[in-house]
């Protein structure tokens, strides 16, 4: 093995970026890279970037601006210099344009491409003067295909991508260009990963894609798994008590997966369904290819599988032309559905998408009165849940202390963070019965139950 070098990774936006950094940490750990927490003295930076909200591309300048006095310092130092990487989808949608204005990059990469970083690093220890590298094809090849085939442990709650890309082209969008064409990997390769992450101890497992719902890999048998199939071969792994899957699009809740929801325990009562507007002429500018009772629809029948669900949305406020009566009708729709987290954003134009020519764009001091009125009422809605929560036993899987001696803090069913004291660091990993006795906005806090039914006071 090579001699330690440090390695610093910085991730933005989604958790699919979460799960892509960790993989560029597995590639690179061949060639001796160590993960570091802080870029100022690292061998190897790279920023992992998203390209969803407005000024994304800003930000990474920001970074690099306080990344340049460390390659600085280290190239005065006389020690190895440092190679500075930009990579996801700012990187995929603006790679020109960073190295014309950030001299200190010596690497630009897709998301398609970090399985070559091995090469790139390689061709970035020989450059000399102006030789950069910047790889933002879709390549011919599968990068899960050529991804180390051991992964390292991420904790007892993993990331696992099964799908990637989007074929959906909704108008405000920019993933189809900058993820490319959706992508399902086979079903045992999913299947293996997610036992060997199981066998160093990871319980709970989050399924990941930009359509996770539209996920359709190969089976062993030469037939295709849906979302739905693919969750009850993973249920049958002895070791995995949970599993979550996030992004889905309405137009892929299937059958198939609304019984898993009925049928498998193992899948939590808790789905992240993008409506993003619940007006009938916002959703088809943004050509989402549904409409609200679609989603009305959609949402019965899940609950009625599993009476349980709680769902958690995404809203854009502000979408081009949008009316006052446009946006009523998405409070309307909040009322009427309910939702216990939601990510609401005001419109920002992406460069290159169809909605950013559109005219009639809603002035910024509407969008942001609107934003204030709409998150008002979800916030309503995410503190009357928890607050609902209170007396009710909940399993929670504890997996980090917290701010106080003898406290954990660990994750309902819905994702709400848990807090309970009493315990020791030696009860991390455990899934335990909690009765909860208060709740806040944002965080719930429990009392041990113990087997048999007597409660056990530890708060």
């Amino acid at each position: 093995m090579s001699a330690t070098k440090k390695l610093f990774v910085k991730t933005y936006g989604c958790q699919m970026n979460v799960y892509d950094s960790q993989r560029m940490q597995d590639v690179l750990a061949p060639l001796g890279y160590q993960s570091v927490d802080e870029a100022e003295g690292a061998d190897m930076v790279i920023l992992n970037t998203c390209h969803i909200r407005e000024k994304a591309a800003e930000k990474v300048f920001s970074d690099l601006g306080r990344i340049r006095k460390h390659k600085k310092a280290k190239e005065e130092n006389g020690t190895d210099k440092m190679i500075v990487a930009v990579a996801g989808c700012v990187a995929q949608a603006e790679g020109a344009e960073l190295m014309r204005r950030e001299p200190i990059v010596d690497m630009v990469f897709g998301p398609q491409t970090y399985h070559r970083l091995p090469e790139m690093v390689a061709r970035a220890n020989r450059a000399i003067g102006n030789d950069r590298i910047i790889d933002t094809d879709f390549p011919v090849e599968e990068k899960f295909d050529h991804l180390p085939a051991q992964v390292s442990q991420q904790g007892y709650s993993a990331f696992i991508a099964i799908q990637e890309g989007c074929d959906k082209f909704c108008t405000f969008c920019v993933v189809p260009y900058t993820r490319g064409a959706e992508y399902s990997r086979p079903g045992m390769d999913i299947v293996n990963e997610t036992r060997q992450i199981v066998a160093q101890g990871t319980r709970e497992v989050t399924l990941l894609g930009q359509n996770v719902n539209a996920y359709h890999g190969a089976g062993p048998d030469g037939d295709e798994w849906t979302l739905g199939r693919l969750l009850r071969e993973l249920s049958e792994i002895d070791g995995l008590e949970r599993i979550r899957y996030i992004t889905s699009h309405p137009r892929d809740v299937d059958d198939d997966l609304i019984f898993a929801h009925r049928d498998l325990p193992k899948v939590m009562p808790f789905l992240h369904l993008p409506v993003q507007s619940g007006s009938d002429r916002v959703l088809q500018a943004m050509n989402r290819k549904h409409d609200r009772q679609t989603y009305f629809d959609i949402v019965k029948r899940l609950r009625e599988a599993q009476p349980d669900l709680a769902l958690s949305s995404d809203f854009i406020v502000g979408f081009p032309g949008e009316s006052e009566k446009d946006f009523e009708d998405t409070l309307d729709l909040v009322r009427q559905v309910g939702f216990i987290q939601t990510f609401s954003f005001k419109y920002s134009p992406r460069p290159g998408t169809p909605a950013s020519a559109m005219e009639l764009q809603v002035p910024e001091e509407v969008k942001a009165e609107r934003l204030a009125r709409l998150q008002d009422l979800l916030a309503e809605q995410q503190l009357a849940f928890n607050q609902n929560c209170v007396g009710r036993e909940m399993d929670v899987l504890l997996d980090r202390t917290g701010k106080f001696e003898g406290q954990l803090v660990g994750r309902s069913p819905y994702m709400q963070p848990v807090h309970v004291n009493g315990l020791t660091e030696a009860d991390l990993g455990r899934i335990v019965r909690l009765k909860i006795t208060a709740a806040k906005p944002f965080s719930l806090a429990g009392e041990l139950v113990e087997e048999g039914g007597s409660e056990r006071n530890v708060a």
